[in-house]
């Protein structure tokens, strides 16, 4: 764990356990983070949107950050702060100190497709909190692109110091290095981990470890070293799972591979809605296969 740059690692981005009638379960959440952290991962990201936080309550978004912390300590905890607006993002950012968070993790604006000005403003105001901001580009969902351009000159003014690349172009990596070589490139969809660990990334945003923690580790170690004898095989076990963390039923999908190898994950609130049948029938089979493997 490197205490100044917490984002480094393996970071899970964690499912949020639920009620049968949809209320925070904050006694097996705290067991959660514990047990990731037990089990090789670095730390949590909460609040995220494997973390259903669009439809948390401000009180249950709080208490998630507050659970997480009290469960493994502020310096392995990097929140999700994401905003529609620039100052409630900022506040979320002072909570997140005040919890004792060491960093924080941002979308861009994602309300509207915003311009490059609106952008930099808006990571400006939060950057502004105090705390090292985790850049988060996920132009599939937000419209947004954080190119690496964008990227070099939000890293540049100070704004972010890593950055969750989730665009699935892992030619990126290369351009970013480029233009901001000490910006952190951190893998932000697990069906490119190992091609975006071999180009330098520094730590993985992850969503599987929620369900297959040792494993999934053990495949971010062994990339992130150029080990593709321990990667390679690993990775080509894992990707029939990984690749649903780029669909939109990727918080069903991992919520329903937690279930199935012993876990909790449980249902999400409304709008997502289960897995069709032949949706379960995939996750099902990948699942069991990696249970088979040995990979739990």
């Amino acid at each position: 764990m490197t205490d100044h740059r917490p984002w480094r690692g393996v970071l899970v981005a964690t499912a949020l356990p639920l009620t049968d009638d949809l209320c925070v379960d904050h006694d097996r959440y705290a067991e959660h983070c514990a047990w990731l952290v037990a089990n090789g991962c670095d730390g949590v990201v909460p609040n995220g949107s494997l973390g259903e936080y669009q439809v948390l309550t401000p009180d249950e978004r709080a208490g998630v950050v507050e659970t997480a912390v009290a469960a493994i300590g502020g310096e392995r905890v990097v929140p999700g702060v994401a905003a529609y607006g620039s100052a409630e993002a900022r506040r979320w950012t002072e909570h997140a100190a005040e919890a004792g968070c060491r960093a924080v993790m941002l979308l861009p604006p994602n309300a509207y497709r915003a311009d490059e000005r609106s952008v930099l403003a808006h990571y400006a105001e939060v950057a502004g909190a105090g705390l090292p901001v985790v850049a988060y580009n996920n132009p599939v969902d937000t419209k947004v692109d954080l190119v690496p351009e964008l990227l070099a000159r939000l890293h540049g003014e100070g704004y972010v110091h890593a950055v969750k690349e989730f665009s699935g172009d892992v030619r990126r990596a290369y351009r970013i290095a480029e233009l901001a070589p000490e910006l952190d490139l951190l893998a932000g969809a697990d069906d490119v981990l190992l091609e975006l660990a071999v180009a330098g990334a520094k730590g993985w945003v992850a969503g599987y470890p929620n369900a297959l923690p040792r494993s999934c580790a053990e495949l971010y170690r062994a990339a992130a070293v150029g080990d593709l004898a321990t990667a390679l095989p690993l990775y080509r076990q894992l990707h029939p799972l990984l690749r649903w963390d780029s669909r939109v039923e990727f918080v069903q999908a991992i919520k329903r591979s937690m279930d199935l190898a012993g876990r909790y994950g449980g249902p999400c609130r409304p709008p997502r809605v289960p897995l069709l049948p032949e949706q379960e029938a995939a996750v099902r089979a990948a699942t069991e296969k990696a249970l088979a493997a040995g990979l739990a």
